[in-house]
Formats: structure tokens, sequence, C-alpha cells
């Protein structure tokens, strides 16, 4: 869906004379929008897999491919290489560092080695590109025995 929805706006702005760019496609984030982790909490420690809860106030969550003003889906971000965000202004990658949850799920079960790992949730817009203000988590840290 996503790809399609990509494509559509491609031939819109081939046919209307002028390219988009990701800059151009990026939602407004409304003032105290905030993602949050309900679950796990930092410092946390756990054994087996981990139930991951997203929490989010101030917007609504819709799935990708649903342009609806104030909403948008989790994508979780998990042990990201040298701590450095992805691009905001650019659609997220599928990584084994970035999970989308493009359906609209706001939980998940994920099965992490042992040992301590970084955890932290970004919101994206209806084409996973992140907020105009991103709504980012605080990021949290749990153990896994």
């Amino acid at each position: 869906m996503k790809k399609f929805v990509i494509f559509l706006v491609f031939l819109f702005s081939l046919s209307s004379g002028f390219i988009l760019n990701a800059q151009d496609l990026r939602s407004k984030s409304p003032d105290g929008a905030k993602v949050y982790f309900i679950e796990p909490t930092d410092g946390q420690s756990i054994s087996g897999e981990l139930t991951v809860k997203f929490g989010l106030t101030g917007m609504g969550v819709a799935p990708a491919g649903v342009n609806v003003e104030n909403t948008g889906h989790h994508h979780l971000l998990i042990d990201l290489p040298g701590d450095i965000l992805p691009e905001l202004t650019q659609p997220l990658p599928a990584n084994d560092h970035i999970k989308h949850f493009g359906k609209g799920q706001t939980q998940t079960t994920i099965k992490l080695e042992p040992g301590q790992h970084s955890l932290q949730l970004l919101l994206g817009n209806f084409l996973h590109i992140p907020h105009d203000k991103p709504v980012l988590s605080e990021k949290i840290i749990v153990q896994v025995k």
C-alpha cells in the first residue's frame, strides 16, 4: 500500500508540472503531542520475550496510507547504531533497528538477545515520514537476562 501511495504522489507531481520531495509531504504535529512507552519501563529487566505497549496523547493512530490530520502510526527504534536517529524529514526505512507498525498497532512482542538494549518510539505520518516537529519518545533502556 505504501509503495502504491508513493507512486500516486509521483504521478500527480509529474502531471502537475512539479516534483514533490519528502519535505513537502511532512505532516504537522499538534502542540503537546507525545508518544511514550506504557510498557516496559526504563531500566526494567526481563527474560524471554518483551511486550512493548505504545502510548500516544494529543494525536490519534491511523494506518500507513491513510492521510488523516493529527494522526500517525508507530515506529519502534531498537539499538540505533551510534545512537543516531534516522533522517527525520524522509520516509523511515524498515530494518532490524526500525520496526514499522503501519497497520496502526499499539503493541508488539519482540525477542531481544541477552544484554542491554535501547528502545525509542517515533510517530510517522501516512507515508512513514516523521511529523514536522517529530513526535519522539524518550529513549528507555531494558536489560534482557
